[in-house]
C-alpha cells in the first residue's frame, strides 16, 4: 500500500508513529510522512532546521515533507496555540503543492494533542480521493481543559464544535483506549470506531546491548523509576509527596527520567524538602531508555485524577509491561484496570501518595523471586495484546479494509 502518514511529531522527535511508519516501510509498503519542524519537547526548532519555509527529507526510505510551524515555546500558552494553528495553516496552505502529483492509498492521521491536525489530512484526502483514517491518542476537548490550559466554557464548546467537525470529515477513528468509544462516539456522527491501542518498539522488550549512562539512584536496592513528561497531567505532586512519607527508608529511591512544565517545580520541592531519596535526572536519549528501566526494581505510572484520565491507556504502561519489571499505577481507570487485569503490579487511586507509599512499600517487602513473576506477567500480557508487529499488521487490515469501502462508495 501507498500510505501517507500525518502527524505533527516525526523524527527526531521521539512518538510512537515513528517505530510503526519504519516497520510499515521495512513490510513492503511505500510510506511517506506529512509533518512540522521538529521541535519537541524542549519547544525550540532542532538544530539543522528552521521554522520557515517547506523541506524535504528521507529517513530510512520514508519521504518525510516538512511544512512550517512556530515552535511551541516552553510552559507557554499562547506559542503553544500558535504552534497548534500554524501547522494546520501550513498543512492547509503547503501540503498540497508539497505532495502533488503524489497519490495514495490511504492516509493515517497520528492525532495526540492537538486532534486538529487532522484538518489538512482530511482537506489532502479530498484533494487525493482517498480515504483517511485517524488514531485518536487524547479526546479533545477534554484534555484542553484536563491540563488547565482552557477552562472557558465558550471555548471549549467551540472546541467540541471543531472535534465534531474533524471527526465527520474522517472516514476511519482508531482509539487507543476501549474507553475512549463512547466520547468519541457522541462527536462521531455514526462514523466506523476500532479499538487500535498502543505498543512499543521491541527494543523495549529485548534491550540492546549498548553501554548506559550512570544514573544516581538507580544503582540502589530498591530504585523506583518514572520515566516521560513531567506535566500537569501526570500529577508528579504525588511523587514528592510519597517520597517524604518514604524518606526514612534509606533503600528506596525515586529516579524520574524525563522533564515537563512541572520538572522545575519537582526540582525546587526536593530542595525544599530535603528529599535526598528523589532524583531528578532529566532526559536521556530513547534507545537508552530500555536499559535504564531494567536496572529499576519498580516502574511508576502516575495521571492526574480527573475523567479524562480515567479513559486514557499512558503509553508508558506498555513500555514498562514490555520492559518486565512490576509496575506501580497511581492512576484511575482504564490504565489501572490493564495493570490488575495483567497482574503485572499494583494499582492505587490517582494523587493517593498514602496509598502509593503503601504499595512501594508492599512490593519492597516481597521476596525478589515474587516481583520478578508480576514483571513476567506484564511481559506476556504485552506479548500477548501488544506485540508491535502484530499490531502493525493489523493496521494494515484496517487500512485495507477501509480503501475497499471507500473505493465501493
Amino acid at each position: 500500500m501507498k500510505i501517507l502518514i500525518v502527524s505533527q511529531y516525526f523524527q527526531p522527535e521521539s512518538f510512537r508513529i515513528n517505530e510503526l511508519a519504519l516497520t510499515l516501510q521495512e513490510s513492503g509498503h511505500q510510506v511517506s510522512v506529512l509533518t512540522g519542524k521538529p521541535n519537541y519537547p524542549d519547544g525550540e526548532i532542532f538544530p539543522g532546521y528552521r521554522a520557515w519555509g517547506c523541506s524535504r527529507e528521507e529517513w530510512s526510505g520514508i519521504k518525510i515533507y516538512r511544512v512550517p510551524l512556530i515552535a511551541r515555546g516552553n510552559r507557554n500558552a499562547v506559542k503553544l496555540a500558535l504552534n497548534y494553528l500554524s501547522f494546520i495553516v501550513s498543512g492547509l496552505a503547503f501540503a498540497p503543492w508539497l505532495l502533488r502529483r503524489q497519490n495514495y492509498d490511504a492516509i493515517l492521521v497520528f492525532a495526540p494533542s492537538p486532534i486538529f491536525q487532522a484538518i489538512p489530512a482530511s482537506f489532502l484526502g479530498w484533494i487525493k480521493h482517498c480515504p483517511v483514517a485517524l488514531w485518536v491518542q487524547d479526546l479533545w476537548p477534554e484534555s484542553a481543559q484536563a491540563t488547565g490550559y482552557i477552562n472557558n466554557p465558550w471555548i471549549l464548546k467551540l472546541l467540541e464544535s471543531v472535534v465534531r467537525f474533524v471527526y465527520r470529515h474522517t472516514d476511519l477513528l482508531l482509539v487507543q483506549s476501549t474507553a475512549f468509544h463512547e466520547p468519541v462516539a457522541k462527536l462521531a456522527c455514526g462514523k466506523s470506531i476500532k479499538y487500535y491501542p498502543n505498543s512499543v518498539d521491541f527494543a523495549f522488550y529485548s534491550p540492546p546491548d549498548i553501554p548506559l549512562p550512570d544514573i544516581v539512584g538507580l544503582a540502589g536496592k530498591f530504585p523506583v523509576l518514572f520515566a516521560g513528561n513531567v506535566g500537569v497531567g501526570q500529577a508528579v505532586e504525588v511523587i514528592v509527596q510519597a517520597a517524604e512519607i518514604l524518606r526514612d527508608y534509606p533503600d528506596i529511591h525515586f529516579v524520574v527520567l524525563g522533564k515537563g512544565s512541572r520538572w522545575e517545580w519537582m526540582r525546587e520541592q526536593v530542595e525544599t524538602r530535603a528529599l535526598n531519596n528523589v532524583h531528578l535526572a532529566g532526559r536521556y536519549p530513547v534507545e537508552t531508555m530500555p536499559g535504564l528501566m531494567r536496572q529499576a526494581a519498580a516502574l511508576l505510572v502516575t495521571l492526574a485524577d480527573q475523567p479524562i484520565f480515567a479513559a486514557t491507556i499512558p503509553s508508558k504502561v506498555q513500555a514498562y509491561m514490555a520492559v518486565g519489571r512490576p509496575i506501580l499505577a497511581c492512576l484511575n481507570g482504564e490504565g489501572a484496570r490493564l495493570v490488575s487485569e495483567a497482574n503485572a503490579g499494583l494499582a492505587v487511586p490517582a494523587e493517593d501518595a498514602a496509598a502509593l507509599a503503601d504499595a512501594i512499600l508492599r512490593l519492597y517487602r516481597m521476596p525478589a523471586a515474587e516481583r520478578e513473576e508480576i514483571g513476567q506477567n506484564g511481559r506476556a500480557y504485552f506479548r500477548e495484546h501488544f506485540d508491535h508487529d502484530r499490531l502493525a499488521e493489523q493496521l494494515v487490515e484496517h487500512l485495507h479494509e477501509l480503501t475497499l469501502s471507500f473505493g465501493e462508495n
